[in-house]
């Protein structure tokens, strides 16, 4: 019988000190450009109703919830999203000259997705959400944040893929399709089945200029060329005119000096009932999936009660994480850097003395092991520790330098001069 008091539960996992302490790091790294570019702190609860998730939204299939049950019999779930409780804080909370709002937001998300091996159920997002502005001017903003965020984190090469969910949006409007037509068109085109979508649209008869330009979806990927292209395959004024505004977005990335990481994906229509206008993924070598995901959804506020235009992004600090691991890299965080020994007699400057050297900035452990210095040697080269102090008495302190062994003795307060 398995002891289950020895197992983490499946989607979930632990993180040892080392790989909790880059995690940390880069956590910090990505807060720091959220917090320079205005994007102020907000925190809501873990679990809320599971109203606040609902699935007609296009957001997350309660199937994918973790859900339970209060006290009072109400349905609650792990929040499977972080951006729609903010969505509700904004609706809820916030005065109409309050905007437009910036909000940046650190915590975990819960999905049970089935047939994910290996992925994580619990898992930290960090994101920025810009509230109150509909302008490519706020499109571009997010997308600079993100491409800064990644940047910082100390990920390798990465690739932000590009796209305009409003200009499919605007072309199967015109071809008067049903739902169940368009839906099946829209996972061929993301899959990038041209195959299967040329017969289908040979199938359902969708008028022909229609059709070609649905086929070729799925190809027009690449530089700022494909925008382009895709202008000469419509005359659709709604879809050139979302055409018009990747464009523009694409001038002002510029201007933030991130343009040469952005490659255009207007086959790209993942989750078309959530987002409204622009959307876009982060990938890097080391992760099969996006490291980042985000977009325009102008409709989500309404849903609590105020309509207001939203931008954001969020990052799945997991994968970005992995990903740093396996392109072999290594971000600076702290260490313990000294041993501090003591004697009874040097016990308490050595406590003082440390106190001190740790206002100061230095990062040091106390020894629990004695005045055996062999002993404490041998603990301190486990730990990755560099030297030692050790305090004899009142007035001396012997130096220990662990790579070389380099020892000597001198005066506290000569030590605390140097």
């Amino acid at each position: 019988m398995k002891n289950y008091k020895l197992h983490t539960v499946e989607g979930v996992r632990d993180f040892l000190p080392d790989e909790q302490k880059q995690k940390n790091e880069i956590e910090e790294r990505i807060n720091s450009v959220f917090y320079r570019y205005a994007y102020e702190p907000i925190k809501t609860p873990t679990f809320e109703y599971v109203e606040v998730f609902a699935e007609e939204d296009g957001n997350v299939s309660r199937k994918e919830m973790y859900k339970f049950l209060d006290r009072k019999g109400n349905v609650l779930a792990l929040r499977p999203d972080l951006t729609p409780p903010i969505a509700r804080v904004v609706a809820t909370s916030f005065q109409d000259d309050a905007f437009p709002l910036r909000l940046s937001y650190l915590g975990s998300a819960y999905r049970h997705i089935e047939g994910y091996q290996g992925k994580l159920h619990e898992f930290t997002q960090a994101g920025v959400e810009l509230i109150g502005n509909n302008s490519v001017l706020s499109d571009a903003e997010v997308i600079a944040v993100a491409a800064n965020s990644l940047m910082e984190s100390g990920v390798g090469d990465f690739v932000i893929h590009l796209g305009q969910v409003e200009f499919y949006k605007s072309i199967v409007e015109e071809a008067n399709l049903d739902k169940n037509t368009e839906e099946e068109i829209r996972i061929l085109i993301e899959n990038k089945n041209i195959v299967a979508l040329e017969s289908f649209i040979e199938e359902n008869n969708i008028k022909p200029d229609i059709g070609r330009l649905l086929v070729e979806l799925p190809k027009l990927c690449g530089d700022i060329s494909v925008v382009a292209r895709a202008k000469e395959l419509t005359n659709n004024r709604k879809a050139l005119s979302s055409l018009e505004e990747l464009e523009e977005i694409y001038e002002i990335l510029k201007e933030y000096k991130v343009a040469q990481g952005i490659t255009f994906d207007l086959g790209m229509l993942s989750r078309l009932d959530y987002y409204t206008g622009i959307i876009f993924k982060a990938y890097t070598y080391g992760s099969g999936v996006e490291i980042l995901g985000g977009g325009r959804y102008d409709t989500l506020t309404e849903k609590f009660g105020k309509k207001l235009p939203a931008t954001g992004f969020g990052i799945n600090i997991n994968e970005l994480l992995g990903a740093i691991n396996k392109q072999e890299l290594r971000l600076d965080t702290w260490n313990t850097e000294t041993l501090v020994m003591y004697s009874l007699e040097g016990r308490k400057m050595a406590i003082e003395t440390s106190e001190e050297l740790r206002k100061s900035g230095l990062y040091l452990e106390n020894s629990l092991l004695g005045t055996d210095i062999d002993t404490n040697i041998a603990y301190a080269k486990r730990r990755g520790i560099g030297g030692i102090l050790f305090f004899k008495d009142e007035e001396n302190v012997e130096l220990i330098n662990i790579q070389s062994n380099e020892r000597f003795t001198t005066k506290i307060s000569e030590m605390l001069k140097g």
